[in-house]
């Protein structure tokens, strides 16, 4: 190693500007101190504007380093050369290993100039140095760091998680000759689709509100200073405070006073318009020269879409790129530091953090980089949430996974067969109200959070307005691997609605508590491996939405995303389905209109039957593996 290691001890995480970063430690202050030195450029873009950039540079000058790369939007900070980011790198063995570290604020934000674009389109066919986008800021970066600064071995990698992870994608479009390997982490990919912003065009409502109010603000200067988002709550209860302010357009309101641009991109764009399409990098992705690994977490908060999607984006459409793809038991980026053995109440039974950082994340930046032996990394290196353990697979999905639907039956059973003929309850019926909508939580938050991915579902399995089937208790393992489809039949006295469906695993009622968090009541905890919400006027399209017949059966079919879990021997399995899913998405007035400009007035209560006849099979389809 180029440094001898300082310190072993890995701290608290923080999170801020959905970004995670380690607590520093005196040790590591005092490591990056001695060992690098700091310089601060504005490097210039084709267009004539300059991005604010920090580059850490080794002191040792007997030999030459890789360049390691992150484009942010979220403050190189420290400002000032004699102030120092600690730790260095995606993680602290970077740090000691020694590397040219460069971190960058992106146009727009902080102390680069230009106009702040938040997912900002690429242009395919440049045709003017005025035609920019992330692709050709990254290009340009690069381009005049291998030319300014010295000390560097010609390669070039890039990191980063949530929107520095899509700067990361974005760099992957007509990439540099000398961006030899790129690591988009959780990277936003496309806030429509399923990424932050919207579910399957679900408004995510409060984590939008609250992360917008802030991030989407006009700036009126070139500052360190970061804008204030909105802190008018009044509450502790966001349940309280969305359910109060009744209206997307009450809350565009609250942000009047501050000029916001997103925010006001995002109310006018209900629809997967020309807007959100220019949006995503993922048609773009062709011809991929780097070597990628594509990183995310099973219970992420913000943005699972991600990864799965540029993952399957570059295997279909660039088959030739070598990359690696990693899927852990993590929240929002908390591989970049959490030692990985819990989340909340769920263990995993070992350090799954620690596993990547070392056994994954850092050979692969010191092969591709440093010449290093090659790690042989897995196309899929991927954590089974069930069964506590990493697989590797020669692709994703594992090519061995075979669909099965299992079938909501009569009497709130759950089965892999086809429901019954000749049944009069061949349907399941709740009164779904959004004045009283269903919290996506039992604890009483202001904002978001991430606890809610793991927390126990009982709560909201006994509410009325919440359908409940679970299978017998399983006599086998049964091994899931890859997307998951919810295929509804409905009928409803509404021409709107949304439909909330969550895949859980329900533990025996004997499983006892875990000695280290005795008061965590695990007999019968129903764990959801997946839930994902869809707004049924998309249900045949997201550029046109059309309204429910109510005289008719609609079918309602959706993308759950991936999930990989094996549900054990005496377990059972759980579908629960709701209408809302409060504040973590936005109520549908369960009447068709654009919902941006709903009034109070327009939300009704609705009756919805959901089917399962063999005209009607209402079903989640799986992947499998048979054991």
């Amino acid at each position: 190693m180029f440094f001898k290691q300082t310190t072993a001890v890995l701290l608290a995480i923080i999170a801020t500007c959905g970004l995670l970063h380690a607590q520093p430690t005196p040790a590591d202050s005092f490591f990056v101190e001695q060992h690098y030195t700091k310089r601060e450029v504005r490097i210039p873009m084709r267009d004539g504007v300059h991005l604010f950039t920090a580059v850490y540079v080794p002191k040792d000058t007997t030999r030459t380093y890789p360049i390691l790369f992150m484009r942010t939007p979220y403050s190189v900070a420290p400002y000032g050369e004699g102030r120092n980011k600690v730790p260095l790198g995606p993680n602290r063995q970077f740090m000691h290993e020694g590397f040219i570290f460069v971190y960058q604020d992106i146009r727009g934000k902080y102390l680069s100039e230009g106009d702040f674009v938040a997912v900002r389109p690429y242009i395919k066919d440049k045709r003017s140095k005025h035609d920019v986008d992330e692709s050709s800021d990254a290009y340009d970066t690069i381009d005049w760091l291998l030319k300014n600064i010295k000390g560097h071995n010609g390669r070039v990698g890039i990191w980063g998680i949530s929107a520095p992870g899509g700067y990361a994608t974005a760099a992957l479009l007509d990439a540099h000759p000398n961006l030899v390997a790129v690591s988009p982490q959780a990277p936003v990919t496309d806030w429509f689709m399923g990424d932050d912003r919207h579910h399957n065009g679900a408004f995510m409502l409060m984590g939008s509100f609250s992360f917008v109010s802030s991030y989407g603000r006009a700036r009126d200067s070139i500052s360190t200073r970061g804008l204030a988002g909105y802190g008018g709550y009044g509450t502790p209860d966001g349940y309280d405070f969305y359910l109060r302010h009744g209206t997307l357009k009450n809350l565009s309101k609250l942000l009047e006073p501050m000029e916001n641009p997103l925010w006001d991109d995002l109310m006018s764009h209900g629809t997967y318009d020309a807007f959100w399409k220019a949006r995503t990098p993922l048609p773009h992705l062709k011809n991929v020269q780097p070597a990628v690994l594509t990183v995310g977490g099973w219970f992420d908060q913000e943005d699972l879409y991600g990864p799965l999607k540029t993952q399957a984006a570059i295997a279909s459409q660039s088959p030739a790129t070598r990359q690696t793809f990693v899927m852990g038991p993590w929240y929002h980026g908390t591989w970049a530091r959490d030692k990985g053995d819990w989340l909340e109440n769920i263990p995993f039974g070992s350090a799954t953090g620690d596993f990547y950082r070392e056994t994954i994340e850092f050979p692969f930046f010191m092969h591709h980089l440093k010449g290093k032996p090659d790690p042989h990394l897995p196309p899929a290196y991927i954590f089974d949430t069930g069964a506590l353990h990493w697989r590797a697979y020669d692709q994703w999905p594992p090519k061995q996974a075979t669909s099965r639907k299992l079938y909501l039956q009569p009497k709130g059973e759950l089965a892999f067969v086809p429901p019954p003929s000749g049944d009069a309850s061949g349907f399941a019926a709740y009164y779904s109200d959004p004045n009283r909508p269903v919290p996506y939580t039992a604890e009483t938050r202001l904002m978001r959070g991430r606890e809610y991915m793991v927390e126990d579902q009982r709560f909201a399995a006994r509410r009325p307005d919440v359908l409940v089937f679970v299978s017998d208790p399983l006599e086998e393992p049964l091994q899931i691997a890859g997307r998951l489809t919810a295929n509804l039949f409905v009928r409803t006295t509404g021409t709107d609605a949304d439909f909330i469906v969550k895949l859980i695993d329900v533990f025996p009622d004997n499983t006892p508590n875990h000695p280290e968090k005795p008061t965590a009541v695990m007999g019968g905890y129903q764990l959801m491996v997946r839930g994902e919400v869809m707004r049924a006027k998309f249900r045949n399209s997201f550029e046109h939405p059309e309204p429910l017949d109510t005289a008719a059966v609609n079918q309602v079919s959706f993308d759950m995303q991936d999930a990989a879990h094996t549900f054990k021997k005496g377990h059972r399995i759980m579908v629960q389905i709701q209408s809302s899913w409060f504040p973590l998405v936005d109520r549908n007035p369960q009447q068709f209109m654009d919902i941006y400009q709903a009034d109070a007035t327009d939300f009704k209560p609705a009756w919805h039957r959901v089917f399962f006849t063999p005209q009607y099979p209402s079903n989640v389809d799986l992947m499998v593996i048979e054991n």
